[in-house]
């Protein structure tokens, strides 16, 4: 039996609806509260979620089942109507629940054999872990039918949620958004990226506390299924912090007393896209004809009447996987990697249950999570950085070579291995005393050279250029010798454009040399901070006149595996470069009247019912503080992406933290926590984590008992 006797904020009720079915339930519920008093006592007893001032879930569970049961009741009292829509979209019919706008979604899923799939990975679970999924789902469930008032209408069609359900979301997300998805078949660059990221590791050797430190800080877009939630999970063997994607029973990014992990997105290469020769009625493969297998699925469409349209979808799929394109005679089929993995819940649970770093390899040993960096801190002074992920075991080629379109005739080019856990490039407590990631790759860990790219496979990751929010990471890592919590926390918040600092000077001397407007734009520019703060005056004319150029020909001088963080450096063609200062210079100052205007008069934090100025900007440009901005009009840009979730980390006794999920830890209409912690993002700021009990009843908005 499930019962939630809540004490909760007034704005959490609304209004309530008048269901057919609200009141058998509600009868239902008083029957329960006769009968079944002393049962319902005995677990309120026992599991309840505290909610603290900013919407934070702290679950405490009287076992691990229990953990879970509040979780999935947690995640839709703060999330509820874009859980359930995530949900409807994983099993692949959004377009029956919800219209033509979701058909390509659920042709996707279908592709990807998402609904089939499941069904072998829900019973290769543990019987222990597949007991978790059915308990996150029935409290889901729980929610759902306890408050059918506060779900929106076109939702309920989703419920009830089974665990196979979890197990779908998982797929999507992961392997079919992460590893793959189908804006990059669609330009066939397999660079291209839902997310990005910063991690550090700072050992006690550069540690003003002697305490090693940890900073997570992924960037992803501010909704949809990349939105952060961020909760504190206690139960018999487990107390961990952190965050997780919507919709996940586990945390993904977390830390406890002992140790702590974040994720970048590195530069993994999990997917192949195979050019097949057609044949007959099949493809060519080792000389022989080979038939394709098909699928034919009934997929429904709502229309706007309310009927729903029904059509036949067929995939087929040959030995490197499904067809995934046939156009101008080019036929593509796609293999990805880690659909023979379904634990990838159960080895993060085993993370955060972990308690020193031979536990924590044990779990990543286990190669579940098909890609990340991981990055790790603990208190007995560890630090590692691990390039995570499942990457082919491959014949030929390098990096750049899988990133084409490879032959699908042979079996020589096709994988069926991975590399195991101690192939992976992978460094611990590097003599330089700290490690940072900002999505490049693993070579440029930190300095001195910890993880040299010619002990490993050419197509482990690639070889080029340093990227510049990567540069601007280990640059502030390697100035400090005695890094102190809050200079971790405040070079975290760095906006500075290590661009700027490599072509800014010979910018300005050029232009000076220029027509009226370019003297003008000099002059901006030469009184600028370098910086993408709220006040800065020149930012705004520095980034209209980098979208103006090319940066693969801007550089005198190229980058350099010698010299990694000073180079590319200086202007190659001064002349060029001042023509497109010009043309962002007079665009600039027809658009806002000025070329000094500030950077967030332009760029502003809109969420929710909140407007402020922004600060942050393009890690393209070497800012550390990334955020995507996207346009509202001529004049203004808003923040849609970068920047979500933060926590600084100090494994002191007790552990010192800090964090900050951007947008607020929920999404439901009406709460208050929807963009509640935009304010502190604007002042470059982080909250305190309040992990124990005195903390979090000092700070209490509501409680949840079951």
């Amino acid at each position: 039996m499930f019962f939630a006797a809540q004490t909760q904020p007034v704005w959490h009720w609304g209004w309530k609806k008048i269901s057919r079915r609200f009141l058998p339930f509600l009868l239902s519920m008083i029957f329960i509260l006769v009968m079944s008093s002393s049962s319902v006592n005995s677990v309120t007893k026992n599991t309840e979620i505290l909610w603290d001032t900013y919407g934070i879930p702290h679950i405490y569970g009287n076992n691990a089942q229990g953990a879970f049961q509040a979780f999935g009741w947690a995640q839709m009292q703060s999330h509820g109507n874009l859980l359930l829509r995530l949900y409807g979209q994983a099993r692949g019919k959004a377009a029956e629940y919800w219209g033509q706008d979701y058909l390509e979604s659920d042709k996707w899923v279908l592709t990807m054999d998402v609904p089939k799939r499941t069904k072998s990975w829900y019973k290769a679970q543990s019987g222990a872990f597949r007991n978790y999924l059915q308990a996150f789902a029935a409290g889901i469930n729980a929610y759902a039918k306890q408050h059918p008032d506060l779900i929106d209408d076109e939702l309920e069609v989703v419920l009830p949620i089974t665990p196979e359900d979890v197990l779908s979301h998982l797929q999507r997300v992961i392997l079919f958004t992460f590893v793959v998805e189908p804006e990059s078949l669609t330009y066939l660059n397999q660079s291209h990226s839902p997310g990005a990221s910063n991690g550090w590791a700072i050992a006690p050797k550069r540690s003003a506390s002697g305490k090693a430190m940890l900073l997570a800080n992924p960037h992803l877009l501010w909704g949809d299924l990349f939105l952060w939630y961020e909760a504190q999970i206690t139960a018999p063997g487990i107390d961990a912090y952190g965050a997780t994607l919507v919709g996940f029973p586990v945390l993904g990014i977390a830390f406890n007393d002992n140790l702590g992990w974040t994720h970048t997105v590195n530069t993994h290469d999990g997917w192949d896209a195979y050019q097949l020769k057609l044949q007959k009625n099949g493809y060519l493969f080792n000389g022989k004809v080979l038939p394709f297998k098909t699928a034919s699925f009934f997929l429904k469409v709502k229309q706007k009447n309310g009927s729903l349209r029904e059509q036949i979808f067929t995939v087929k799929s040959s030995v490197h996987g499904p067809v995934v394109s046939q156009k101008d005679g080019q036929v593509l089929a796609l293999r990805v990697v880690g659909l023979d993995r379904p634990h990838i819940l159960q080895q993060w649970w085993d993370m955060a249950k972990s308690q020193n770093l031979t536990q924590f390899q044990k779990a990543l040993q286990r190669l579940q999570l098909p890609m990340f960096t991981v990055m790790y801190a603990d208190r007995e002074g560890h630090i590692m950085h691990l390039f995570n992920g499942l990457v082919p075991v491959r014949q030929q080629g390098d990096f750049n070579y899988w990133q084409g379109i490879i032959p699908g005739d042979t079996s020589q080019t096709l994988w069926t291995k991975y590399h195991p856990y101690q192939d992976l490039p992978k460094v611990i407590d590097p003599p330089s005393g700290w490690l940072q990631n900002a999505n490049d790759p693993p070579w440029t860990t930190t300095f001195p050279t910890a993880i040299k790219a010619e002990n490993y496979p050419p197509y482990m990751a690639p070889r080029g250029p340093m990227y510049f929010r990567a540069q601007s990471s280990a640059k502030m890592l390697a100035a400090d010798q005695s890094i102190s919590f809050e200079e971790m926390i405040t070079y975290k918040h760095s906006t500075q454009m290590e661009l700027a600092q490599r072509i800014l000077d010979d910018l300005i001397l050029a232009a000076q040399q220029g027509n009226e407007i370019a003297k003008r734009a000099a002059d901006v520019l030469a009184v600028w901070d370098r910086q993408a703060n709220a006040d800065s005056k020149g930012a705004v004319l520095f980034t209209a006149w980098f979208e103006n150029i090319n940066l693969d020909n801007v550089f005198r001088t190229p980058w350099s595996e010698k010299s990694p963080l000073t180079t590319p450096d200086g202007l190659a063609n001064p002349e060029n470069a001042v023509k497109a200062l010009i043309e962002a210079a007079t665009k600039v100052e027809k658009t806002y009247g000025k070329l000094d205007v500030a950077w967030g008069d332009v760029y502003r934090l809109q969420y929710g019912k909140f407007d402020l100025p922004a600060n942050g900007g393009s890690g393209d440009e070497g800012i550390f503080r990334a955020v995507k901005f996207a346009p509202t009009g001529e004049k203004s840009w808003r923040a849609v992406g970068g920047d979500s979730y933060v926590a600084a980390v100090e494994f002191s006794q007790p552990v010192k933290a800090m964090a900050l999920t951007s947008y607020g830890n929920a999404t439901q209409p009406n709460s208050p926590h929807i963009g509640d912690q935009l304010q502190l993002f604007a002042r470059q700021q982080l909250r305190p984590v309040w992990r124990n009990r005195q903390e979090i009843s000092a700070h209490l908005e509501g409680r949840t008992a079951f």
